[in-house]
């Protein structure tokens, strides 16, 4: 089988296709049949400073953060419209890649490619440019937005075509150059996105795209000439990141890691809550960041809940990701099923096993967990403090709200939380307290059309609406002893 990449074994560097400068390759593994999906180049460190040199060549010498921002969205709509072809593409690397279910990965490139349509609109309406009364002197003062530089975009294998589009739309309007470089694990993605720029007509340097390990990786990361990074990933890789980017004052945006806290009040709907939150657990296996996994619960409830949770969760269909009757496919790869399974081994040792544990007896192959419920969970337990990122959820008992809430908060993490509550006003009161840059009702929710982020250890910055659009601009103060003609009409 051949996944559908023109050019696996080149880089997108500089608006080309070029060879890389040593033979070492990638294998990507299908992860329901444990054999090799397809291969692509590694890049070394000569690959990785050829990207970044196009990319401030780009940006230093032009075309691009010349152009107006009216051109630059042009090109944005035109690349939104190149993604979105390549939805069959996608539909079959996503699943092989990182075990998402075929039915949603094959309607995700038309989604995704609207995010490109939505930083294009910002051209017009954004503030740019805004006046300013001065106040230290000067009879003119303007407060004016541009863009922070070469940015070096680095995404995971769990969602890699959302992550990297949320990433590059806003950073190209702002008038950023990008380099951009895929997980080793599911480069396939970004490779689809190369192919939609070099359609779209990008000039050269804008977007450059490369595979690379963990040692040429950390060249993107301390390299001068990148002037801000954009990472989605482990809060271990984020901390490494962070130190790196300190020691030379770069910028960055931090999407981390997560143990999100569904927290299920005394008059909530126990039924509804243990669907919801089953459902939610499905998408890519549980390897979302932002997955609601520790289900804190009152205790005179918690055994009700947990046999509503273990009804719904142990009937989810676990098989092939593209058999329409399933309902979660498997993990993305060995090194992540075990880890799942080490964890669940924890689990064992700390609370009590309600459904799930181990492998799906009926598949022999491929990298699947059962859906996985524990009860009677401490919060200090291991399984409620480590992300597990993977189908295991932990339920909690409190004694009151009170205590839910203090629950909710002790985690080093602060990505996503819910209240499940048929009270709107309570569910905001109980929010105003949450330690967590997105709190739904009565689901998971998570809004990139608004703002994603977290609080504490979940990471710095925010990705998604205009909020995601700040932190490639740099601001500049201009004082002028004159009125601009522009400013005279």
């Amino acid at each position: 089988m051949t996944a559908p990449v023109a050019h696996p074994d080149r880089f997108f560097i500089g608006g080309e296709w070029v060879a890389p400068s040593s033979t070492a390759t990638i294998d990507v593994i299908d992860s329901h049949s444990e054999e090799v999906y397809f291969s692509v180049a590694e890049a070394q460190a000569a690959d990785m400073d050829r990207a970044i040199a196009a990319a401030r060549e780009a940006f230093d010498n032009g075309p691009w953060p010349f152009l107006s921002h009216s051109e630059r969205a042009d090109y944005l709509r035109a690349l939104g419209k190149e993604v979105a072809a390549r939805a069959d593409a996608l539909g079959d690397i996503w699943p092989r890649e990182s075990g998402i279910l075929a039915i949603m990965a094959k309607y995700a490139a038309p989604a995704f490619a609207t995010v490109f349509d939505y930083y294009a609109d910002l051209a017009t309406t954004f503030a740019w440019e805004e006046r300013a009364q001065p106040t230290g002197g000067g009879a003119f003062g303007l407060v004016v937005r541009e863009p922070v530089g070469v940015v070096g975009a680095i995404i995971p294998w769990n969602a890699p075509i959302q992550l990297a589009i949320y990433k590059m739309a806003p950073a190209m309007l702002a008038g950023c150059t990008v380099v951009l470089k895929a997980s080793p694990e599911a480069p396939g993605a970004a490779y689809l996105l190369a192919e939609a720029a070099e359609a779209a007509g990008l000039p050269a340097g804008v977007f450059n795209v490369l595979t690379a390990d963990r040692e040429v990786s950390e060249r993107l990361v301390t390299d001068l000439r990148i002037d801000k990074i954009a990472f989605t990933g482990s809060t271990a890789a984020g901390r490494r990141i962070a130190s790196l980017c300190g020691e030379r004052i770069a910028r960055y945006t931090l999407e981390l890691g997560g143990k999100s806290a569904a927290v299920i009040l005394d008059d909530a709907d126990l039924a509804q809550a243990a669907t919801a939150i089953s459902g939610s657990e499905c998408m890519i296996s549980g390897q979302v960041c932002s997955s609601l996994t520790r289900l804190v619960v009152p205790r005179k409830r918690h055994d009700e809940f947990v046999e509503a949770l273990a009804s719904t969760f142990s009937k989810v269909v676990v098989g092939d990701p593209f058999d329409d009757a399933t309902q979660m496919g498997p993990l993305a790869m060995e090194r992540q099923r075990d880890k799942v399974l080490g964890l669940i081994e924890q689990g064992k040792t700390e609370a009590k096993l309600v459904t799930g544990g181990g492998r799906p007896a009926h598949l022999e192959r491929g990298y699947y967990v059962e859906p996985t419920v524990f009860a009677n969970v401490d919060n200090s337990a291991t399984i409620a403090q480590e992300e597990i990122f993977g189908p295991v959820l932990s339920v909690i008992p409190a004694a009151d709200e009170e205590d839910a809430i203090r629950i909710a908060n002790d985690t080093i993490y602060g990505l996503n939380a819910s209240v499940f509550t048929p009270d709107a006003d309570r569910a905001r009161a109980v929010a105003a307290r949450l330690r967590s840059g997105t709190v739904g009702h009565n689901g998971f929710r998570t809004d990139f059309g608004i703002a994603f982020g977290g609080f504490k250890q979940s990471g710095i910055g925010r990705e998604g609406g205009v909020e995601g659009l700040l932190p490639y601009l740099e601001t500049k103060t201009v004082i002028l002893e004159g009125t601009p003609s522009a400013y005279t009409d």
